[in-house]
């Protein structure tokens, strides 16, 4: 293999084995490096909590919509990833990506899922028109009848999980 080759990288059970690499530079983003003595061996990856503070944000968010007022774009986006994580946990599976640009991207949806490239059932949209229809502020129909979201696939269909809970 070249010097900047890709490296094969080996799953079993519960760890992703990578290949022999100076120990700062085994997959610090994966997890601790469990102490098994083989280098290169990584817990998995914990599923993400949703963020304590979210609930705040989204009351924040709709506080300022319910007054007529552009809401803090942080507010905005910290309540869209927040509800991003919502319907992960909701709506468990790796069918469907959903794509909020720029904050986050989930898969969630129970079905087959996808394993390189880009999936077939993806749904993209901005922070404001997630946080809408995850707050039952805007109808999924209306929703992609008027653009502001984009879905493609059979399985690009949020309607049965919206609103959140």
């Amino acid at each position: 293999m070249g010097r900047h080759a890709p490296r094969p990288v080996r799953l079993t059970g519960e760890r992703l084995l990578l290949p022999e690499l100076p120990g700062e530079l085994v997959a610090p983003h994966l997890g601790t490096p469990r102490d098994s003595g083989r280098r290169g061996t990584v817990a998995y990856m914990p599923p993400r909590k949703p963020d304590p503070e979210g609930p705040d944000r989204v009351a924040e968010v709709s506080a300022a919509l319910d007054r007529g007022e552009e809401p803090p774009q942080a507010a905005v986006r910290a309540a869209a990833r927040y509800l991003l994580q919502v319907l992960e946990r909701d709506a468990p599976g790796r069918s469907v990506e959903v794509r909020v640009v720029p904050v986050a991207a989930v898969q969630c949806v129970a079905g087959p899922r996808h394993t390189r490239g880009t999936p077939p059932n993806v749904i993209e949209t901005d922070p404001l028109t997630w946080f809408l229809l995850a707050t039952g502020r805007l109808d999924w129909a209306e929703a992609l009848r008027s653009g502001a979201v984009k879905a493609s696939g059979a399985r690009a269909d949020l309607s049965a999980y919206l609103p959140l809970s």
